[in-house]
């Protein structure tokens, strides 16, 4: 177990030290552009990603303005169950955030799509419906970056190994904490 635990803090220290600070400002500049804008912030993801695209809202959205700091209009997509089965049992699993966005999304919102692998199909079909309204997509993957990193306006990516899903999420939720941070310290 300690050889365990040594690797993969390694590994998470050499990610962190080559993390894409150069997208985290392009994110943070995108993000800043809603408010100018009057416009939303929406979020998808799956599994592990819905996870983090629900922090990602709580911390954009309430945290922020509890702390009188940012007021994002910001929403995560995957965390109305109702919503997502109804679609997912009516028309199909791929439809759950294409759905939700559909005649809804605007060319000066954001979209936030998280996927390790890239390739999820409801994110692809999400996302591109959104570019092709205008949307500014930010992409947020891992492992090769699958056809969502070449989808992406901003894309913050994690190379690793297919199937790493515990580094490249804990990077995710750091992308997260650091954007959340930079506004605290602003």
């Amino acid at each position: 177990m300690e050889k365990f635990i040594t690797k993969y803090v390694s590994q998470l220290i050499e990610l962190l030290n080559n993390i894409d600070k150069k997208a985290i400002q392009e994110i943070v500049n995108a993000l800043d552009k809603t408010v100018e804008n009057k416009s939303k912030i929406y979020i998808i993801g799956n599994g592990g990603s819905s996870s983090t695209a629900s922090h990602m809202s709580n911390d954009l959205g309430v945290g922020l303005k509890l702390l009188n700091v940012r007021n994002f209009n910001v929403e995560s997509l995957g965390d109305n169950s109702a919503v997502c089965t109804a679609i997912a049992n009516d028309t199909g699993y791929e439809n759950i955030f294409y759905t939700q966005i559909q005649n809804k999304i605007t060319k000066d919102d954001v979209l936030i799509s998280i996927s390790c692998s890239g390739n999820s199909q409801n994110i692809i079909k999400a996302t591109n419906y959104a570019k092709s309204i205008g949307t500014t997509i930010i992409g947020v993957t891992g492992f090769e970056g699958g056809e969502l990193k070449v989808l992406s306006d901003i894309n913050f990516h994690i190379q690793t190994k297919k199937g790493e899903y515990g580094l490249v999420e804990d990077m995710h939720m750091i992308l997260d904490h650091v954007i959340f941070s930079h506004y605290l310290s602003a």
